[in-house]
């Protein structure tokens, strides 16, 4: 598959525009790149800002992308133990966004997700190594109904109080690549990709 990062062409844009502002703002950023902003304990999904975007090749003549939003997950971190960190994520197929209403009905139908049957994926780690602030995630995906081993290459983004909650919040960014027919899902390969790139934005809210 072509390496197409669409979500990293949209964070530089959105760093761009959000530097123009910080320029302008008074305020510090919340968040830092300090792991010393990590408490540990046990954290959940924000299912406000966590994304999972896919990019597949489109008969070679463009990439093509839609995002899923997580709706409940946990993570269960101690900072001075991170290779014993604990992960689960629960992705509504249902929240599928895409380019348009009848682009999201085909893809939902029994003829690909079918999301009736399958309304949920999810993923669970089984095995966790920590570098520095970068971490490989070993798990299991179940998609359509399938659960196959996925490996996350992770970076911690940030970790600071929430201004508005006053509660703990951490974020990461994972990458990896998984064949849609290892789930039963190789509708249109090879002219649409079997190859199916995830860029992942994980954001976690630290509970009481």
């Amino acid at each position: 598959m072509k390496p197409v990062r669409l979500l990293t062409a949209a964070t530089l844009l959105l760093t761009a525009v959000t530097g123009a502002f910080a320029q302008e703002a008074t305020r510090e950023m919340p968040g830092t790149e300090d792991v010393a902003g990590i408490t540990g304990g046990s954290y959940t999904v924000d299912p406000d800002h966590t994304q999972i975007v896919w990019t597949v090749d489109h008969m070679g003549i463009t990439p093509l992308a839609g995002m899923f939003g997580a709706s409940a997950g946990t993570l269960v971190l101690d900072p001075t133990k991170p290779d014993e960190a604990k992960l689960e994520v629960t992705i509504p197929m249902s929240g599928l966004r895409v380019t348009s209403e009848g682009f999201a009905a085909h893809l939902a139908s029994p003829e690909i997700l079918d999301t009736a049957k399958f309304p949920t994926a999810s993923f669970k780690s089984t095995r966790v190594t920590v570098e520095g602030t970068d971490a490989t995630i070993e798990g299991e995906l179940t998609l359509h109904g399938v659960t196959k081993p996925v490996t996350l290459d992770v970076s911690f983004f940030g970790a600071g109080i929430n201004p508005m909650t006053k509660a703990e919040n951490i974020g990461f960014t994972a990458t990896t690549e998984i064949r849609r027919s290892d789930f039963g899902l190789g509708f249109g390969a090879p002219v649409i990709s079997d190859e199916v790139a995830l860029d992942i934005v994980g954001a976690f809210i630290k509970q009481p």
